[in-house]
């Protein structure tokens, strides 16, 4: 594919002279009327230019994509406190109907009370379990990491010294 400027009436030059685009031989022309081939530096400066555009871009898609990921984030927590919500009322009406069973056989302040009594009984444990976990958890300091870079100092001190 050749390169060919349109003159002043739309005609390229060589449609002027009866010639057509396929009919035309040779390397394509390039004219540079003025302008000088970009340097070293200019095109460092435009390949900087352009990551930076290119990072800012980016940045901006990752705001945008975050955003988006947390609407749905808050959406679906809502969603799950509504649905915890639900489920503490079922609860609540399924103990009514457990108290409702027992008291076929019992009078109703028995009933109750075993129900309440099983509840407090699982609270317990609950409880229990969680207090185990918490132990674990303190102190709330990344100790394997704190060894691992105390060990990693005393080499490179070692190593240091043995030079």
């Amino acid at each position: 594919m050749s390169i060919v400027r349109p003159t002043h009436d739309g005609e390229t030059p060589a449609e002027s002279l009866g010639v057509h685009r396929q009919d035309q031989a040779g390397a394509p022309e390039f004219h540079r009327r003025g302008r000088e081939e970009a340097g070293t530096g200019e095109l460092v400066r435009q390949a900087a230019q352009q990551v930076s555009e290119l990072m800012r871009a980016e940045l901006r898609l990752a705001v945008a994509e975050l955003k988006a990921k947390g609407r749905h984030a808050g959406t679906g927590a809502g969603m799950f406190g509504g649905a915890a919500l639900v489920a503490l009322y079922g609860l609540g009406a399924l103990l009514a109907a457990a108290i409702a069973a027992i008291a076929v056989a019992l009078p109703v302040w028995a009933a109750a009370l075993i129900i309440g009594g099983f509840l407090m009984l699982v609270a317990a444990v609950l409880a229990l379990m969680g207090r185990s976990q918490a132990k674990r958890a303190t102190p709330a300091k990344p100790e394997m990491a704190m060894d691992g870079a105390k060990r990693t100092v005393a080499e490179l001190k070692e190593r240091a010294t043995h030079r």
